[in-house]
Parts: C-alpha cells; sequence; structure tokens
C-alpha cells in the first residue's frame, strides 16, 4: 500500500458519516422524536463533506468566535488552519435549546428526510458589522450581485454550532452514483492504485482542450503517478452547464485521450462558493485529504465576475504559514493552442506570440456557437466533447 500525504489537522481521516449500519438506524428512529429544522443549502452541502471527511480535521459546525477566527486569521480558536467559515446559520432557533440534539433536514430532497443530528453547543446571533467583516474577510466583497456573498447572507444570523452525526450524502450518492466518492473512498483507490504522487484538478465546467493539456503538463512536470479530475456536483450559478452534462464530457475526453488507469474521474458535493483565493484554499485542505499532494491552480480559480485578479488565487499561497498545508499548488497560467508551435501552451510560456497566434474564444462565443450547433475548432475543443455539449444546448433551446 503507497504511503500517502497526511490528512489535513490529524494521523487519519475522521468522516462523520454514521457508516455502522444499526448505529444509523437508531439514528434515524431517535431523529423522528428530535426537534427538526430544515437547514440552508449551504448547511447541508456542509453536512455531506463533513460526512465524507473532506472538511477533516473538524467535527461539526464553527461557534461564533471560531467562523470570525477563521475569517480574520484562517485559524479557529484551537488553532487549526481553516480558510472559510463552516455553520450551521438559521433564522431562528426556537423550539430547541443548548444540549438539546436537533434533526437537520434536507432543503434538497423532496420530502426533507434526515440528512444529520447535531448536538447544540451554542447559539449565538452575529451582528450585522460581524457578517458583513466574515463576508468582506471571505469573499473580498460585500456586492449582493456576488452570488457567493448573496447565499451566505440569505441563510439567516444565528450559529447554531456543535457536533454532528451524518445519515446520508443528500442527493449526490442517488444522482450520481459513477462519480460522487468520500474523501475516504478516494483516499483508499489512490493507495490500492499504488500512486504516490497525485495531481488534483478541479472543475465546475466540461473540460476543453486547454483544460486536458494543462492536466497533462502538471502530470508530466511534477512526474505524477496519476490524476484526479474531481468536480463540484452541487449547486452552481445560473447558466453553468449542469453536472450529468459535465461528467459525460469528461469520461468521453479521459476515456479517447489519457492513458489507462492514470486518471480518476470524481465528484464532490458541495454548493460553489465563488470565494476566489479562500475556496482555492478549502479545495486544497480536502484534495490533502483525499489524499491528492499536488492541486492545480490556474488563473481566477473559483472566482467569478471581476472580483478577484486573476493570480489571487495562486499568491495566497504565498500568504499562508509554511506550515497551513502538505499539499503543494501547481500554478497554471492561462492556457490556450498556439498556431505557431501546433500545441496547446502556457501563454507566459510563449513570449514571442501575439493575440493572433493562439486559438483563443470567449466563454460567451463557445456557447453561442454551440447553442446553433456549430462545433468549436478542435484546437479548442475535442470533437466528441463538442458534440455531447451541442445535444445539452440545443435541448436547452427546447
Amino acid at each position: 500500500m503507497a504511503n500517502l500525504i497526511s490528512p489535513h489537522g490529524s494521523s487519519v481521516l475522521n468522516p462523520l458519516y454514521v457508516s455502522d449500519v444499526e448505529a444509523r438506524v437508531e439514528l434515524a428512529e431517535e431523529a423522528e422524536r428530535l426537534p427538526s429544522i430544515v437547514v440552508s443549502s449551504a448547511t447541508a452541502a456542509n453536512a455531506v463533506m463533513l460526512g465524507a471527511a473532506y472538511f477533516n480535521p473538524l467535527t461539526g459546525y464553527m461557534t461564533r468566535d471560531d467562523a470570525l477566527g477563521v475569517a480574520r486569521e484562517m485559524r479557529t480558536t484551537s488553532g487549526v488552519f481553516w480558510p472559510t467559515p463552516v455553520l450551521n446559520l438559521v433564522e431562528s432557533a426556537e423550539g430547541f435549546g443548548v444540549g438539546d440534539r436537533i434533526a437537520l433536514r434536507d432543503p434538497n430532497v423532496a420530502g426533507n428526510p434526515v440528512l444529520a443530528i447535531q448536538t447544540v453547543e451554542a447559539i449565538e446571533t452575529f451582528s450585522e458589522d460581524e457578517m458583513r467583516e466574515m463576508t468582506e474577510a471571505v469573499y473580498r466583497t460585500t456586492d449582493m450581485e456576488h452570488p457567493g456573498v448573496a447565499a451566505f447572507n440569505a441563510q439567516g444570523r444565528v450559529a447554531i454550532s456543535g457536533p454532528i452525526q451524518v445519515l446520508n450524502y443528500s442527493y449526490f450518492k442517488t444522482d450520481f452514483p459513477e462519480t460522487f466518492r468520500t474523501a475516504v473512498e478516494i483516499r483508499k483507490e489512490i493507495g490500492e492504485r499504488g500512486w504516490q504522487k497525485v495531481v488534483a484538478f478541479q472543475t465546475r465546467n466540461p473540460m476543453h482542450r486547454a483544460h486536458e493539456e494543462l492536466c497533462r503538463m502538471a502530470m508530466e512536470r511534477l512526474g505524477a503517478d496519476g490524476l484526479v479530475i474531481h468536480m463540484l456536483l452541487g449547486k452552481l450559478k445560473p447558466g453553468d452547464i449542469p453536472a450529468p452534462v459535465r461528467d459525460a464530457a469528461i469520461r468521453t475526453m479521459v476515456e479517447l485521450y489519457f492513458p489507462p488507469n492514470t486518471v480518476m474521474i470524481t465528484g464532490y458535493g458541495f454548493d460553489m462558493l465563488y470565494a476566489g483565493p479562500r475556496e482555492a484554499v478549502l479545495h486544497a485542505i480536502f484534495r490533502q485529504n483525499m489524499g491528492a499532494t499536488h492541486l492545480i491552480v490556474g488563473r481566477d480559480h473559483a472566482g467569478v465576475g471581476d472580483y478577484y485578479g486573476a493570480f489571487d488565487a495562486q499568491t495566497i499561497f504565498d500568504e499562508i504559514p509554511d506550515d497551513a498545508l502538505e499539499i503543494e499548488i501547481f500554478r497554471a497560467d492561462h492556457t490556450a493552442y498556439s498556431k505557431k508551435l501546433n500545441k496547446v501552451v502556457m501563454m507566459c510560456e510563449a513570449p514571442d506570440h501575439t493575440k493572433e497566434d493562439f486559438v483563443l474564444l470567449s466563454g460567451t462565443r463557445v456557447r453561442e456557437m454551440l447553442s446553433n450547433g456549430e462545433a468549436p475548432p478542435p484546437e479548442f475543443s475535442r470533437p466528441e466533447v463538442a458534440k455531447i455539449l451541442i445535444e445539452h444546448y440545443q435541448s436547452q433551446r427546447g
């Protein structure tokens, strides 16, 4: 068995999912007798990540002081390095108190089944100033047009903190049985494959030629044994390509264009924060937990609109303490197909090129072409991938 990178903050992973079937049945019965709340989608996503051990070593939802510490200094009160608050925020906590156990119901599944049971250790209210301070620190803006800012501030001001026991993985296991994997499962498979040096690639989009070649470049330059394409399966902003379409496009690309047994295609259940640099650090933490030694961080990683500088998600790794993380990042520039060299290159590594020497298409232009049934040039997108995307866009036109 390969000797893998350590999880973040502990020697072994601590998944909060209750894997023992009898214990889970007992907890499900207990849950029916407990006070219950339908939580926000963000809180449900946090539960899934805690259950799957991606958020190791956290044991539940943060207190007010933990969340403020994380916002201000990227540390919880006990000193755990963490970049974003992990909260159960509600409008009101009526009907239960400190010391009670409560059932957390899933907002994203019909009938709102119980997702987790929480032991309430504290119920605290953030002031408007504290919410603003956390928002500014994590998202670098308080603009409500920012989808992450809007989602964070829509949940309420009351934080219910305390440990949780997770009973299921929401809709992710059922909707994405081939793709959803826990950190425990990915770490185990990496070990079984004997991979030592493992590159993780984060995506919420289908992968074009530039992404494909970037992964290949990272693997070659790092001498990696394998690549884990790890796609976000949770809530996105309107207009983003749905996960099943992305999944099909990525599987087709890997099958046709990567050597066998060099790529794992997996996904995780989380709602995108669009928090740019802070979210890049969160991405690094949970990739370390799943056993990756390197994470590719490209231009505007986890960003949205013009809220972040092109390389802010890379430079934040120069600002965090040296001992904060074991995982390393592979810094990527914009990649594009060079007509001069007949291959995809990082643009910063082709100083003798002008813009005209590259095949460059805006996201808007690509969407237009696909909607019109027109495949982008093969230098931009593999024809087999373009076909899947054309079918999706044309079905949207109805």
